[in-house]
């Protein structure tokens, strides 16, 4: 510890969750410096690891006393830098709240389709529970055999199938939030309409900047009757993109559409996650389309049509649900095999519109080129949510440098198409310095008074979302004298 203040706060969190619930150690704590996204590392204070809603709010309180920073954490899998901890200009050491031990079902209701859980339940162990029923919980993100609801919550994460069902904001009923001040509270409801503001929808995709998620209340949705499966491979990038746009085009709604290219192909079949994916191919489709069956088939020949007028070389429908899963693998497992190809890999996370991906995709390789980065692309094609993966060696100065150059210039090649910088990722750390890319001051300005009426001091993980030179303001006005 740096401080006498430092022990004394240990001391007084110990007290709290217990010797087994608070990691201190320098060797423990290297664990908690980062998330899935390597470029940026804070260590934290401390890790709480609390069991319930009562504990997470003494400690918040405790906290918000001593002007200490905190912010919440699921299992780390984030690709913005959203759960390091991060602190005020000059202050203590921010402590991570790590959720992973309240990772319970606590109610299942079949009949309103619904269920409530807690913050650290792993994303796939829910539609694991309810299947049985025909029931699932559809937000699927790539990480979703390790990745938390409540860190879902936190960046209103996405997934392949978000083109059909919807992102997570989509698919939360209702919150119990610790707020910053250590006050609980209850936003939304049971699926209800209420009135007045809609603060639920405010606190889904806020970060972990407007309070911590102890219990969540999600829909459940229907397992559809049948799913169809297919995988169109293109010799051009630019044919499988246009496919892409032809296929919404003609009224179709897939439940998912994705695109992996040439560089992110070979590395998957080459790993554990290999998927039969052709490794000539400059580009797969994958086009997912589920509901009744009356009727399915149809629309999956005419989506095979439609990749055939586009250039696809051949187009196959997984024969079975074993099949089904490989190439559901192959895609999940994308980022994992990229590892294979250098010591550290920058996921980024980008929008553009579908009818833009040619032109886009093109200059997102120029820039690699430019660069001298290796840059692949596997992403979700259907609603043009782009995924520039640059591979990289973090030990080369020089290269990480070259990383985030490209990596800022391909943010702002997705602006000036008529894009944004995240569709599913956040802003975290990572893309704070871009939020004036696509908001005015004004905006931000709009943006920082809705946090400062839930997390006026700033605390409560700080140094996200709102560009920095915003942030610390209330910090270092109220607690100026206890950091200086």
């Amino acid at each position: 510890m740096s401080t006498i203040s430092e022990c004394n706060i240990v001391d007084e969190l110990r007290s709290i969750v217990g010797r087994d619930g608070l990691a201190v150690d320098d060797a423990e704590l290297m664990v908690y410096e980062c998330d899935a996204m390597t470029t940026h590392k804070s260590r934290p204070l401390a890790v709480v690891f609390p069991r319930s809603t009562d504990e997470v709010a003494r400690v918040v309180r405790l906290l918000s006393s001593q002007g200490v920073a905190f912010g919440p954490r699921g299992a780390g899998t984030g690709l913005s830098s959203g759960a390091i901890a991060t602190g005020c200009e000059r202050g203590l050491r921010s402590v991570t709240i790590e959720m992973a031990r309240m990772n319970r079902i606590l109610e299942i209701d079949y009949a309103n389709r619904r269920a409530v859980v807690q913050p650290g339940l792993i994303n796939i162990k829910l539609s694991q529970a309810v299947a049985a029923r025909g029931y699932h919980y559809a937000p699927d993100p790539s990480s979703q055999t390790a990745c938390t609801i409540g860190g879902n919550i936190a960046e209103n994460a996405g997934g392949p199938h978000c083109l059909k069902y919807g992102a997570t904001t989509n698919h939360i009923l209702g919150l119990e939030v610790v707020l910053p001040t250590g006050d609980v509270v209850e936003l939304g409801g049971q699926g209800a309409e209420t009135i007045g503001y809609d603060l639920l929808g405010a606190f889904v995709g806020s970060e972990g900047t407007l309070g911590i998620a102890t219990k969540i209340t999600v829909r459940l949705t229907r397992t559809p009757q049948l799913v169809v499966t297919l995988l169109a491979d293109f010799l051009d990038i630019n044919d499988a993109s246009r496919a892409v746009s032809a296929i919404i085009a003609e009224g179709l709604l897939p439940a998912a559409l994705e695109m992996i290219d040439g560089v992110t192909i070979n590395a998957v079949e080459a790993s554990v996650y290999a998927a039969g994916y052709p490794t000539d191919a400059a580009a797969c489709l994958i086009v997912e389309l589920d509901g009744l069956k009356a009727g399915l088939d149809a629309q999956a020949r005419r989506a095979a049509d439609i990749c055939r007028e586009h250039g696809a070389r051949g187009v196959r429908e997984a024969r079975d649900e074993t099949e089904r899963k490989k190439l559901w693998a192959g895609r999940k497992g994308a980022f994992g095999a990229l590892g294979r190809v250098s010591p550290d890999l920058l996921v980024q996370d980008a929008v553009v519109p579908r009818t833009k991906l040619p032109r886009v995709l093109a200059d997102i390789y120029s820039i690699g080129a430019k660069y001298g980065i290796r840059l692949s692309t596997v992403f979700h094609a259907g609603d043009g949510n782009l995924h520039p993966n640059l591979n990289y060696d973090g030990r080369d100065a020089d290269e990480v440098a070259r990383v985030l150059a490209a990596s800022k210039e391909i943010m702002q090649l997705c602006v000036d198409a008529g894009g944004t910088i995240t569709g599913e990722h956040g802003v975290g750390v990572d893309k704070i310095e871009y939020m004036p890319m696509i908001f005015d001051e004004a905006s931000l300005d709009a943006m920082l008074a809705v946090r400062e009426v839930f997390n006026p001091r700033g605390l409560c993980n700080p140094g996200k979302a709102i560009p920095a030179q915003r942030m610390c303001r209330e910090y270092r006005r109220d607690f100026g004298d206890l950091v200086s």
